[in-house]
Formats: C-alpha cells, sequence, structure tokens
C-alpha cells in the first residue's frame, strides 16, 4: 500500500492515468490488473488477517477481472476462495477474460449469483463494477447489492464500490456498503462527494508502481487538505511576542436566545491563537458571556454607531453565530459588510445574505447543504447531488472562498483546484459545532492577515484543524460529542512545531 495521494480525481482523469501508464511507459494492461489482485490479496492480509473464506463478487468488465487475479493469488495462498459472476464469463473481454482463465487454469471455479453463498463468508470483495458506471444498476443487480450490504461480513471494494458514481458520490439505484475501498492509480471524487462516505469507509491507496510522474501529467479534479498546511500557515512564535501581533476578531452574533454560538466562535477563536476577540452581540448577553469565558472581551449593542466603532478596531469579522434575522441582526451585518475588512460569514449571516446577495471581497462563506441551497435557490438535496458545483456556483456568485460543510468538507474559491477535507467523523454532526469551526478559521485569519493570499489557507487550515481536534476527541466515542469538547485539542492541532506528529483520521 502507498499514502494517499493529495490529487483527487474524475473517472475521466483516472482513464487518462491509465492509458499514459500503458501507452507512453508501455506497462501492459495485464500487469496493471494483477498488480491491483496483487494489492487486494495484500490488503486482506493486513487488515482482515484471520479471514478464511472469502466470497468475490465479480462484475462483467475491468473490475472483475482485478477480482479473478486476487481470487487466484489467495486461493494459492491457501484461503478458501468462493467466485461468483454476475455475467457469464464466456462474454468478457481482453485482460479480464484472460484473468478468468487463468483462474480457472490454476484450479479455480467459478459460480452463478447465490445469495445463500454469502453465509458464512469472513469476507466479501465487491469486483462488480467500475469507474465507468453512469446508470442506475438494473434490480437484478440492486437485490445483489442489498445482500451484500445485508450480510455480517466486512466487504471490501475493489477501486469503488459498485453502484457509486465515481465523479459525484450518487447512489445509482444501490450501492455498496464498504468497510475499506482500495483505490488503484488515482483517488476518485466519489469517495468524498455525496454519499461517497457513507459507502467508500477507510480508502487506502496502491499506485501499482506507475511512476509518480505519470500523475504529473494529468489534471486533478480536487485536492485532498494536507496536513503540512497549518506548518506552513503557524510557524513557531517568536520570543518577543505579543497578542497585538496576533490579531483583532470581532464576532458579531448572539440575538435572542443565542448567546451560547456568539461565546462558542469566540472563544474557539481565541483557542487558534488570536491575540483578541470581542464580541458584539445584545446587551442582555453579556453577562452570560463574560462570566463564561473572561478572556472574552464583550459589548453589548444597539446600533449602527456602536457596531463601526468596533469593527473600526477590528482586523478581522465574524458574522453570523446566533445573529438571528431580525432588524438588530441586519443592522450588524450591514454595518459589518460596509467596512472593508475580511470576513467569515455563517450561519444567519448566511440566510441575511440570501435575502440580500452581493459580492464581495476578501470573505469567506461557511455554508452547511440548506444553507448553500438558500444562496443559490435550490434545494440542500440539489446541492448535495453536485457539491462540487454548488461549492463553485457559490464561490463565483459571491467572489468568495466557500466552506460546504458536511462529510468531507469543501473549500472552493475562483479557479482554483477545490479542496477536500477527509477527516472528521460523525460524532461532529452537533449542535454548534460550525460556530466553533467559524471561530478557528476566523481565529487563524486574524494571526495570518498579512500573508499573501491568506484568507484561503486560513479556510482550508481552519477546516483541517476543527476536523483532527473532532478526532481526537471522539477517541472515546461519538455519540455525545459537544461543539465545546474540541477546544482542549486545538493546540495540538495548532502547534505542529511542538506536536509534529499529530494524529490522523
Amino acid at each position: 500500500m502507498n499514502p494517499l495521494p493529495l490529487n483527487v480525481h474524475t473517472a475521466e482523469q483516472v482513464r487518462a492515468l491509465d492509458r499514459h501508464a500503458v501507452e507512453a511507459l508501455q506497462i501492459p494492461s495485464y500487469v496493471l490488473m494483477t498488480r491491483a489482485g496483487q494489492a487486494a490479496f495484500a490488503l486482506v492480509q493486513a487488515c482482515w488477517p484471520s479471514a478464511r473464506r472469502i466470497v468475490i463478487v465479480c462484475g462483467p468488465g475491468n473490475n472483475g477481472g482485478d477480482g479473478y487475479v486476487l481470487a487466484r493469488i489467495a486461493r494459492e495462498h491457501g484461503l478458501d476462495v468462493d467466485v461468483m459472476a454476475l455475467a457469464a464469463p464466456e462474454r468478457l473481454r481482453a485482460d479480464a477474460r484472460r484473468a478468468w482463465e487463468d483462474h480457472l487454469a490454476a484450479g479455480g471455479s467459478v459460480q452463478a449469483w447465490d445469495a445463500s453463498r454469502i453465509e458464512g463468508a469472513d469476507l466479501i470483495v465487491d469486483a462488480i463494477f467500475g469507474t465507468g458506471l453512469s446508470r442506475p444498476v438494473d434490480a437484478g443487480l440492486a437485490e445483489c447489492i442489498r445482500a451484500i450490504n445485508a450480510s455480517p461480513a466486512p466487504t471490501l471494494a475493489l477501486d469503488i464500490p459498485s453502484g457509486l458514481h465515481a465523479d459525484t458520490g450518487r447512489v445509482l439505484g444501490a450501492a455498496v456498503a464498504a468497510e475499506r475501498t482500495l483505490a488503484f492509480i488515482g483517488l476518485k471524487l466519489g469517495y468524498y462527494l455525496g454519499e461517497g462516505p457513507n459507502h467508500a469507509g477507510i480508502v487506502t491507496f496502491d499506485d501499482l508502481s506507475v511512476p509518480t510522474q505519470v500523475r504529473a501529467q494529468v489534471d486533478a479534479a480536487a485536492r485532498r487538505i494536507p496536513e503540512h498546511l497549518l506548518a506552513q500557515l503557524l510557524p513557531p512564535r517568536a520570543r518577543m511576542a505579543h497578542k497585538g501581533l496576533h490579531g483583532h476578531v470581532l464576532v458579531l452574533g448572539g440575538g435572542q436566545g443565542m448567546a451560547g454560538a456568539a461565546r462558542l466562535a469566540g472563544e474557539a477563536a481565541l483557542r487558534s491563537g488570536a491575540g483578541r476577540v470581542t464580541i458584539a452581540t445584545r446587551t442582555e448577553n453579556v453577562a452570560a458571556i463574560v462570566g463564561g469565558r473572561p478572556e472574552l472581551m464583550c459589548r453589548g449593542v444597539a446600533g449602527r454607531e456602536e457596531v463601526d466603532a468596533l469593527t473600526a478596531s477590528a482586523d478581522l469579522l465574524a458574522i453570523g453565530p446566533g445573529l438571528g434575522q431580525d432588524a438588530w441582526a441586519q443592522t450588524l451585518f450591514e454595518a459589518a459588510l460596509a467596512s472593508a475588512k475580511p470576513a467569515i460569514v455563517d450561519a444567519d449571516g448566511l440566510n441575511l445574505l440570501a435575502r440580500s446577495p452581493r459580492a464581495r471581497q476578501a470573505w469567506v462563506l461557511t455554508p452547511h447543504p440548506a444553507e448553500a441551497g438558500r444562496l443559490l435557490g435550490k434545494t440542500a438535496s440539489q446541492v448535495q447531488d453536485d457539491r462540487l458545483g454548488a461549492a463553485r456556483e457559490i464561490a463565483a456568485r459571491y467572489g468568495a472562498t466557500v466552506v460546504l460543510k458536511g462529510a468531507a468538507t469543501l473549500v472552493a474559491e475562483g479557479g482554483a483546484l477545490a479542496s477536500i477535507c477527509d477527516r472528521g467523523n460523525p460524532g461532529m454532526a452537533t449542535a454548534g459545532m460550525g460556530d466553533v469551526l467559524t471561530g478557528i478559521i476566523a481565529g487563524i485569519a486574524a494571526q495570518t492577515r498579512d500573508r499573501p493570499g491568506s484568507l484561503p489557507d486560513a479556510a482550508r487550515a481552519g477546516v483541517l484543524a476543527h476536523a483532527m481536534a473532532g478526532d481526537l476527541a471522539a477517541r472515546h466515542g461519538e455519540r455525545g460529542l459537544l461543539a465545546s469538547d474540541l477546544y482542549p485539542y486545538l493546540p495540538t492541532c495548532l502547534n505542529p512545531a511542538q506536536h509534529p506528529r499529530s494524529p490522523s483520521a
């Protein structure tokens, strides 16, 4: 196995990588298929060492060929291998047919699909469809996939879970829910978009010994956020550092009954390293916020003049946590956007923006799918069907860096390559996590404000640090995780020079 590459590709881009390896480097395609089978067997040995009976379900194309190679190798190593074909093997062509014939020549056998043969399996291998699938699976294949998913045995998907669209992560009628997916040659967008995270499981990668320079010949569609970005943005502080060097964040939020959201964002900004944080909120919230976190400065505001005075002294604005959508909230929102200060906009700030759309420079919008839908005049489902397209559309329409939250959060800006965060966990799907993310991004942006192009980098770094802290906080369990549980882990994630071995998901 190889480390996961940073670049993520469409299905066509991965096919281009494969063609380049075959045509330019003269690597025979059957050699690549054989390497895929060998890589799959190595993963089986590493992750399921006690598995003795393996069921491999093979489809009609090259993905099925990978399965036949795996079956031959597994039998050679003494495993009990049960191969079931979902299409007549006699109709296979080229490399897939050769893989089937080699399996038979080595003493293997192939049976027609029979759901009852799954019973008692230690491992199921999905080698049904590869990245070329673009239409819904038929009823018979859907029934097969449902039987695989219903089995208590773990499932390994070869290259991509069958039934998952390789570019969008849409489920094409039915899709295998794998415990692990072994990616060959390039990572696919579908692992991270749409329903992909629910089906791909843990993604492992093997380059099939194709030289790294091949991947440089083909464009990527997106890029995973690299952990070294944190070290680049947040080097060790000078011994003579003082709070004035690390930026002043102004959080505008905390409408009626929502003081907690503003406090969560404000404390997250402090714990992310901002030198000072002020919260502009309703007067009745001041005592509760300061009493709970005395390091925060807090001002009760009622009108435009008070807000203007606070924005003038701030380096960066965080607009929206618990803000509300009444006249008071509208006043704060308009005053903040009228300033020339860079801003992070979340929650009700996004809802107010959707009412009165406008473009602006130097801001980050952090919508969840429903808020993204409001910004685009679409439903949340439409956003989820094309998360990457939605993020890019918001970025273009509003002139912003966009953080589209969810499993595998996306960061998009202008014409730049989108970024994907592959950290984080389901325990983070709880109230207040978005407020903490807003504060983290704001805190990092305040510290890096003098660096060219710092705001998009701060968005990426904030998303990554938030996810990494969430994974640390969830080590004892995901259910019951609170947004504020991330605070103790932020110093570990945001001081990479002191903690060089930051944990991965």
